[in-house]
């Protein structure tokens, strides 16, 4: 009787498309791994349905299919929203707050299965294989990484290349050979990249490009008012009705879409030295950034909005740069999570044409004092007072001006 063969295990990240669908056959042929592959749901609606057929038809053992959305939201987004982490002024983190979440659960699954190795299919030029790989390494250091793309045993080099291989190998699908925008969605965003875009001089075309939403030129001509409440920095409600974080994503996104919201067209530095060219659309989320900064602006005093702000671009740049798991951004997580405590109230805003326009904004914490602010003089603060800080705090500067002045009257009696 045979003995029965016992190889050892690879999870790769599964999406079903042909890319990593062509892995599956490449692994087995080169490895000899009994392939696991792991879908991972991060709220990008993709159809789920004939996933597993598709796995086990390309020579997978088993396929997982991970819902992760909720613990994305509450784990990755929130922070990112309390921190208001903007890479470059303007990308929202989508696609890098995902990462790490992914890796995560990959590196769960591969210790259930007593995998060896771990395989992505993100290519040689961009952000992801930093991403993927920092987080596997820092939960999983003995884990064994393969990176198709920068392996000189992989020979595809086109989507042609690619179904021709699944061919060869009993792998008839209805992939096609098409031309189409590089993409990559979750419930928080969806990126677009490649064909116009390759050439920082061309406009979008948005009529083509769009998924989430229209243009403000096209979005309706009445402007529409949302409230929002939150709870310790936490988005509690939309319009009076409680939701958790992802159903309050899901209901701002359809708002957003429809008025044109969180369109950008972004030249970016990745981690790899180059620049790429890339158009986002984010509507829920810079919705959801915009409201929570409004009623930050209300609770948080002037030293700590401003340090906060400094830790949010750092955050933005740990989570961009692929070190979630890192005690960096655990360290500048507990002090923007320190600074939340008080971040509760409502907000009310309009959205009309791509603007989030304020429409008011309360708090039982608001430090906005109006007898203060006010133009009528109240008890608390006496207009006299302010000469006396002005002389202080402009001491310096006069205190150089005479200096300068000085030393021209000594260059002018030469």
């Amino acid at each position: 009787m045979e003995a029965l063969i016992m190889r050892e295990k690879v999870v790769l990240a599964y999406s079903g498309g042909l890319d990593t669908t062509a892995i599956i056959p490449w692994l087995k042929e080169n490895y000899d791994y009994d392939v696991v592959c792991c879908c991972i749901d991060c709220g990008q609606g993709n159809e789920l349905d004939g996933l597993d057929e598709r796995a086990k038809l390309a020579g997978a053992e088993k396929l997982y299919i991970e819902d992760l959305t909720d613990e994305f939201c509450d784990h990755y987004i929130v922070p990112c929203v309390q921190a208001h982490a903007v890479y470059e002024n303007k990308y929202l983190l989508g696609t890098s707050m995902a990462r790490p979440a992914i890796a995560k659960k990959l590196v769960e699954v591969a210790r259930k299965e007593n995998a060896v190795a771990i395989c992505h299919g993100a290519t040689g030029k961009g952000n992801d294989q930093i991403r993927f790989e920092l987080g596997i390494k820092a939960l999983a250091p003995d884990l064994k990484i393969i990176a198709p793309w920068r392996n000189d045993k992989w020979k595809l080099q086109s989507r042609e290349d690619e179904i021709e291989y699944c061919r060869q190998h009993g792998i008839h699908l209805p992939f096609s050979e098409d031309n189409s925008y590089s993409r990559d969605r979750n419930i928080w965003h969806i990126s677009h990249e490649g064909l116009e875009l390759e050439d920082p001089a061309n406009e979008p075309n948005y009529e083509h490009l769009l998924v989430l939403g229209t243009t403000p030129e096209k979005a309706p001509d009445e402007g529409e008012y949302v409230t929002m409440t939150f709870e310790a920095g936490v988005p509690k409600s939309v319009n009076g009705k409680e939701m958790k974080v992802s159903d309050i994503i899901r209901t701002l996104n359809a708002l957003g879409g429809k008025h044109g919201i969180g369109i950008v067209d972004i030249v970016e530095n990745r981690v790899v030295g180059m620049k790429s060219r890339g158009v986002y659309e984010t509507p829920g989320g810079t919705i959801l950034y915009e409201a929570h900064q409004q009623l930050e602006e209300l609770i948080l005093d002037r030293d700590v909005y401003r340090a906060k702000k400094d830790m949010g671009n750092l955050f933005s740049q740990v989570v961009y740069e692929g070190k979630w798991f890192s005690p960096l951004r655990e360290a500048a997580q507990a002090f923007i999570e320190s600074t939340q405590k008080y971040v509760t109230g409502e907000v009310k805003f309009k959205l009309y044409k791509g603007n989030i326009i304020k429409a008011g904004t309360t708090s039982p914490y608001s430090l906005y004092n109006e007898s203060i602010a006010s133009f009528t003089t109240g008890d608390m603060y006496d207009h006299h007072d302010a000469e006396g800080f002005i002389n202080l705090f402009g001491l310096s500067t006069k205190v150089r001006a005479m200096k300068m002045l000085e030393v021209q009257n000594k260059k002018n009696d030469k």
